[in-house]
């Protein structure tokens, strides 16, 4: 039988408190300076509480435009970063969750081969082939656009692979059974995979979105309009060599606001995240 100390609790507690503040400390630091006027951050050391400047500087920062990313407003770069993300996170759901359905459900020539052809995309990240797919969004006048930001990195092989092994579990008395109620192939999809596949839905998600949120080197190339950056782009583009030269106060107010959105995605759907990694029974 194990024993509790009686000390475990109390210095687990403070462990984990303290590993908190540690991970915590950083972005509460950044909030800081988004709240204290530009002086006072180029003039360390920087105070550990909140200044005076909350709704000046993120007014400006939201509603007035950065000069040196061209005057566009920090709500611009999250539109932009919001859109790319959403259609990276549903492009990727719905085509991986449909190529897995044909790939069980399907019995077609050289049906392991496609799946296989998907698989091996895994060892061509959008970095390998980064030339011809720009070429190719030149060839189709996708620069600057939302199209060019999502469709080349719509296509997940892991998330492919991921809903075939959840379909191969799916009892195959319940593929019978729709059969016999006459339940055609769309159907059975929209009617039981679809509810069973929730969890792993929304897993997924989460993941996909904070990939697409934190793009840096596609939606470097394909945006030279500035009203077409992403959050993290605008991040790069507005630091400058000379600290005196960059607008540090604007700078923590879009670190800020880059950081939120994730974070919220991530508490608003931390439980069906959870049990889509670990639920082992469907």
């Amino acid at each position: 039988m194990i024993e509790r100390s009686p000390i475990g609790r109390p210095v687990a507690h403070v462990l984990l408190v303290l590993g908190l503040a540690i991970v915590a400390f950083p972005i509460y630091y950044t909030f800081v300076a988004s709240t204290q006027t530009l002086q006072t951050i180029l003039r360390p050391p920087l105070p550990l509480v909140p200044g005076d400047q909350f709704l000046d500087n993120y007014g400006e920062a939201l509603f007035g435009g950065v000069d040196r990313i061209g005057g566009v407003s920090v709500w611009t770069l999250l539109f932009n970063t919001s859109v790319m993300a959403l259609g990276i996170a549903v492009g990727k759901i719905v085509i991986s969750i449909l190529s897995a359905f044909a790939i069980v459900f399907f019995r077609f020539p050289l049906r392991m081969t496609f799946f296989w052809l998907i698989f091996i995309t895994l060892m061509l990240p959008v970095e390998v082939r980064i030339l011809p797919t720009y070429k190719v969004m030149v060839d189709l006048g996708m620069i600057d656009t939302y199209a060019g930001l999502i469709l080349p990195l719509i296509a997940s092989a892991t998330a492919t692979l991921l809903f075939r092994q959840f379909f191969m579990t799916i009892p195959s008395e319940l593929v019978e059974a729709a059969r016999v109620d006459a339940a055609g192939p769309m159907r059975f999809f929209r009617d039981i995979l679809l509810p069973l596949s929730k969890t792993n839905i929304a897993a997924l998600f989460v993941i996909l979105f904070i990939y697409g949120w934190t793009q840096y080197l596609w939606p470097l190339l394909v945006t030279n309009d500035n009203q077409m950056n992403t959050i993290v782009i605008a991040l790069k583009k507005m630091v400058s060599f000379a600290d005196a030269d960059t607008p540090w106060h604007l700078v923590m107010v879009t670190a800020i606001l880059a950081i939120a959105p994730p974070v919220l995605v991530v508490v608003l759907m931390q439980r069906w995240f959870v049990r889509g990694l670990v639920e082992a029974e469907k």
